[in-house]
Order: structure tokens, then C-alpha cells, then sequence
């Protein structure tokens, strides 16, 4: 089954609200190695100017994927987890997320292009704040691998 275009433009429902933890923050921090002090360091974020600890800025990811889940739960999406790789993302912030934010995603399927037989999905999910506000567009492209159907069908008729 190949990727569905009919997917192009469409939007998905916010998703609940994501309660950004400081020990979350901390962790994404370690795990991505973000040694600044004020990813887990309250003093430091203050300092700073922060109410709280500031996450790196791919923890938008962490939204960003919720957004996702819907798009790759769709029966008629064409999308094969197996054959799917993340192959880019981007983010353009209004301001960072600070522990203690409560954030909303929503996603829009942007373009989808093919090649070789290959699909790249284009999605924005445009994260907000619970009343609105905006925090981080993050952008990402999904790789979805060719099925082999058509090779094994050309391989038939040899």
C-alpha cells in the first residue's frame, strides 16, 4: 500500500495538555547531553531569567511526537512503522518551554513527496501554550520506505 496523498493538508485535533515537568526537562537534558545548568539547575534558570529549568530545544520532540502518533495510528495512512525512519526535523521558537508549561499540539501533514519509490511526509505540529500562545512550530519528515510490491510483481512476469 503506498503512502495515502490524500493526507496532504489535512489537520489533527489538539492533543491534551502536556504538563512540562522539571525532573522531565532534567532528564531530556542527560539523555540528549545538554550540560548547561539551567536544563537542571532551578537557580541557574532563574538567573537566567527563566521561572524554571529550560528545556533543550529538541524536547519539543516530546509534544511533537504525540502529534505523530495520531497521524501513525491511521489505518488508511499508507505508513509501515517497520519501513518508516525520521529523517529531518527543524524547530522555530517563540519562546523556550520552561518547566511548568502546560503545552498543546496539532498537527498539519504539509507535503508528501515520492521518490524511488520512497515517500517523504512533510508535517508541522504547531505547539502552543493552553491559552494559545504560540511556543515552537516543529517541522519533521518521515522517510517511509518502498514496500517491494511492485518488484516482486515485475519479478512475476519475468
Amino acid at each position: 500500500m503506498a503512502v495515502n496523498t490524500d493526507l496532504i493538508g489535512r489537520e489533527f485535533p489538539p492533543t491534551a495538555p502536556y504538563l512540562v515537568g522539571r525532573e522531565k526537562v532534567r532528564e531530556f537534558a542527560r539523555a540528549v547531553f545538554a550540560d548547561a545548568p539551567q536544563h537542571t539547575d532551578v537557580e541557574a534558570a532563574r538567573a537566567a531569567g527563566y521561572a524554571d529549568v529550560v528545556a533543550p530545544p529538541t524536547f519539543a520532540m516530546v509534544i511533537q511526537d504525540l502529534t505523530l502518533q495520531q497521524l501513525l495510528a491511521l489505518p488508511d495512512s499508507g505508513i509501515v512503522l517497520a519501513r518508516t525512519i525520521h529523517a529531518e526535523q527543524r524547530f522555530s521558537y517563540s519562546r523556550p518551554i520552561v518547566a511548568g508549561d502546560e503545552l498543546v499540539g496539532q498537527l498539519r501533514v504539509t507535503g508528501i513527496r515520492t521518490m524511488a519509490g520512497n515517500a517523504l511526509i512533510t508535517s508541522e505540529a504547531e505547539i502552543t501554550d493552553v491559552d494559545g500562545a504560540h511556543v515552537v512550530t516543529a517541522t519533521s519528515v518521515l522517510l517511509v520506505g518502498d514496500d517491494g510490491e511492485d518488484d516482486k510483481e515485475e519479478e512475476g512476469t519475468r
